[in-house]
């Protein structure tokens, strides 16, 4: 095997998948000894280019193994005599249905036999069309700036704008009491006024709007016109009347939601100085997933959360009301001194499950089986706009195990928010083939995984919750959402990204056969933003390799890896976002103490099994272009928001978490190590060393985190900037100059969710801070700064990537 003939990222233009590894060990010992888990990056919604899938949804349903219920693919081995093929997941042999096998010849293929496509997608006929989704505003009146409900009224009627016509829309509004509108009444707004104290089943819900299921007034007609009355008035269920009077489609109500959203006022209750706003957030949410699972069980919807603070009153509160009670931080979490949290986790959980939710409330009843977990039809967005924590942590539950949205922002009027918002609607190109002019959006997505028998599922990390499928391909050895083979999704887009861990079971003594092939099989059941029912299937195969035998009288860590294929296949990016997505699940469990030296010790012993070094001489220390970036993402890693708790609110550390767990590969190492671009009159823009160093005060800094974009000017551009040489003809160039990154930062905004904070500032100035913390500090108040080298000095104790790699290259050497 030749340096360079793996293409690691190859494998995601075509099939939507990364993997940690490309050639696998062959034993369990020899993956355990890989130390970065074996594992795949998957985004099921990816659309791929015309010579790797079928470019539309294939108009049936797919042909299935009859034992493990695989779905037929280009791996299968066919026998065209006999009409028969082979299963590589259980090796079954099944027959082909006769409409397949009146046609299938050598040169006649279906399209799921056809070699380069590895991924296709089928609109299963036998599942009914469920309609476009439903969107349920969920508006906090709390406010107390009174520009907050307009600038939040404007972009929801914007919002309104873009749905579908035949999409259907409900409006709630809570502050102490939660209000739901009925919208078909033309002539006057009409609201139901519900207690914000409590919490609602879906049946009570229906009783107290009215939607009890009883027959019409004409059923009691005389004689002479009841079966007219009978045929004409039949009794309608709740959730018909639900949807007659409260959820309507948007060309029916438009009008009247934007006259009710301009007419939005403060919550009425008066507020005493000395306490928070009654603000009934968790009631609302109930109300909201009851009126969804009461109209629409199995139909897609959004139910979308405007909120400017914390939940204080009624279920799922996290606050009490009193301003003396501060909010929780991570101190009172981790000595379990905030006595609400607990609880509000539970009651947003147990939201989260349409099967619990809709459960009898009655507790004398005795309990039965639970029902079986279902994929989340309904999607819970939360976009949260305050100085202050709204109680973000308590609700990532609930949004994770939908496969909601979040967005977190300072206030409506700005535009994280604005823009953000209107991205939800974002829609495919209209020359995309059948999907044209369609919503990115898709809703109760499950996606099953089959493997072949050489290794099993760890479990998955990402927005998923376990639809607890067990079954002989499940490992004991469990990673993030584990003991499952199946995951519901529920809402995913084209971004959606989930990280499955696979676990090597077959034994050291018995080495697999020249020419043995691994197979993966994704298959992730979604409903299409028409209400059609779709079925992706994407199928990996790859190779297996057999270690040498080490000898008897011992040999160093790293024996036999100097031109393994496991070495050359490895995918450094990859393995970092799967590292990643590993440390912060282990933060829900452990002290982020515990899993940064995990971290640590996990980069030590993987240098030492891949690296090229002499025993104890870290001079020799050497890493091969497969794994020289690795140990650089691990530092950043280690300094980044998503491990460091200092200066971040318990909300903010669950957004950052939240959003790192759904992003794909390249957005996901984006919020690891951000990208920093150097603009300067030496050249056009480069890319620049995320170092102290690269601040310059001749340059123009641009960096990327993802969630920020910032750009910095130098403090000579800044002194030229106030003086307006920019605003003179002489100067034509020093004004490009400063065009540049600003349109480049444009560039960068305008394809990402949720949309980053945009931010313009010079160096020495306090906004200067967001990109000072995200610098390697090579130049410290520590250094010798008489050494003639260049850069700005940063304020840290943080130790250098110089000092880590020497620390690293000293510890894995170490016999």
């Amino acid at each position: 095997m030749q340096e360079g003939a793996w293409d690691v990222s190859q494998l995601e233009d075509m099939s939507g998948t990364r993997l940690s590894f490309h050639c696998w060990p062959s034993s369990r010992l020899e993956a355990a000894r890989c130390v970065v888990p074996l594992g795949a990056l998957y985004t099921p919604l990816k659309k791929l280019p015309a010579n790797c899938a079928p470019p539309q949804a294939m108009p049936y349903d797919p042909v299935r193994c009859s034992s493990c219920h695989a779905v037929l693919n280009p791996y299968c081995q066919v026998d065209f005599r006999s009409k028969l093929w082979n299963c590589p997941f259980c090796l079954t042999r099944n027959h082909f249905p006769p409409h397949y096998a009146e046609n299938i010849t050598e040169t006649n293929l279906p399209a799921e036999l056809i070699p380069q496509y590895s991924t296709c997608e089928y609109e299963l006929q036998t599942v009914p069309d469920q309609g476009p989704p439903c969107f349920i505003f969920v508006i906090d009146t709390c406010s107390s700036a009174k520009k907050e409900l307009g600038e939040l009224a404007d972009s929801l009627t914007q919002a309104l704008n873009l749905m579908p016509p035949d999409s259907r829309v409900g409006l709630i509004t809570f502050g102490t009491n939660v209000s739901v509108y009925e919208l078909a009444s033309e002539s006057v707004s009409k609201a139901y006024i519900l207690r914000g104290n409590k919490e609602y089943a879906p049946g009570k819900v229906g009783e107290l709007l009215g939607c009890t299921g009883r027959p019409g007034q004409a059923a009691q007609q005389p004689n002479g016109g009841q079966a007219a009355a009978a045929a004409q008035n039949q009794p309608m269920g709740p959730g018909q009347q639900v949807l007659e009077r409260f959820l309507l489609p948007v060309s029916e109500c438009s009008f009247l939601v934007e006259s009710i959203l301009e007419d939005l006022r403060k919550d009425p209750w008066p507020v005493p100085n000395d306490k928070r706003p009654a603000r009934a957030t968790g009631c609302a949410l109930s109300v909201a997933l009851s009126l969804s699972h009461l109209a629409i069980p199995r139909r897609g919807a959004r139910v979308m959360l405007f909120t400017a603070g914390p939940c204080t009153s009624g279920p799922g509160a996290v606050v009490s009301r009193l301003k003396e009670e501060d909010m929780r931080s991570h101190q009172d979490l981790a000595k379990k001194a905030e006595p609400m949290h607990q609880p509000a986790c539970e009651f947003y959980a147990k939201l989260a499950n349409p099967a619990n939710h809709n459960a009898p409330q009655d507790k004398k009843k005795k309990k039965g089986p639970a029902p079986p977990p279902t994929p989340a039809y309904h999607v819970v967005d939360v976009f949260a706009c305050s100085l202050d924590q709204v109680g973000l942590l308590e609700m990532s539950h609930l949004v994770e195990a939908t496969g909601g949205l979040m967005v977190l922002g300072d206030s409506f009027g700005q535009s994280v928010f604005k823009e953000s918002l209107l991205r939800v609607f974002n829609r495919y190109p209209d020359d995309v083939p059948q999907d044209g002019g369609q919503l990115f959006m898709a809703t109760g997505a499950s996606l099953e995984v089959f493997t072949s028998r050489e290794f099993k599922v760890s479990g998955a990390i990402g927005p998923v919750t376990s639809l607890n499928k067990q079954g002989p391909n499940v490992s004991d050895l469990e990673v993030g959402k584990g003991g499952t083979s199946a995951w519901g999704l529920g809402g995913i887009d084209p971004n959606t990204t989930v990280a499955v861990y696979f676990d090597v079971t077959n034994p050291g003594n018995s080495p697999l056969g020249e020419g043995k092939r691994r197979y993966i099989q994704f298959l992730t059941k979604y409903q299409h933003s028409t209400g059609k029912t779709r079925l992706r299937a994407t199928t990996l195969c790859g190779g297996w390799h057999n270690p040498p035998t080490p000898p008897k009288d011992g040999a160093p860590s790293n024996f036999g890896m100097q031109q393994s294929p496991v070495k050359m296949s490895f995918d450094q990016e990859a393995a970092a976002v799967l590292t990643a997505r590993m440390a912060v699940s282990q933060t829900e469990s452990d002290e982020v103490a515990d899993v940064l030296r995990w971290v640590d010790r996990s980069l030590i012993r993987l240098c030492s099994k891949f690296a090229d070094y002499r025993p104890d001489d870290p001079s020799s220390f050497r890493l091969s272009p497969e794994f020289s970036l690795y140990p650089q993402f691990m530092f950043h890693l280690r300094r980044s928001q998503f491990l460091q708790l200092f200066n971040s609110s318990p909300d903010e550390a669950a957004y950052y978490r939240y959003v790192l767990t759904r992003e794909n590969t390249t957005n996901s190492l984006v919020m690891i190590q951000p990208t920093l671009l150097s603009y300067s009159f030496n050249g056009p823009p480069q890319a620049a060393l995320l170092d102290a160093e690269s601040v310059r005060p001749d340059t123009i800094l641009l960096l990327d985190t993802f969630f920020q974009v910032v750009v910095i000017h130098g403090e000579t551009i800044a002194a030229w900037r106030e003086q307006g040489y920019h605003e003179q003809e002489e100067h034509a160039a020093f004004r490009s100059l400063l065009e540049a990154p600003q349109s480049d930062a444009i560039l960068i905004m305008d394809s990402r969710f949720p949309v980053p904070r945009y931010i313009v500032s010079d160096q020495h100035k306090s906004e200067a801070r967001f990109l000072m913390a995200k610098l390697n500090p090579s130049v410290t108040h520590n250094s010798n700064l008489d050494s003639g080298g260049g850069g700005a000095q940063v304020n840290t104790d943080d130790v250098s990537l110089r000092v880590f790699m020497e620390h690293l290259m000293k510890l894995a050497v170490q016999q």
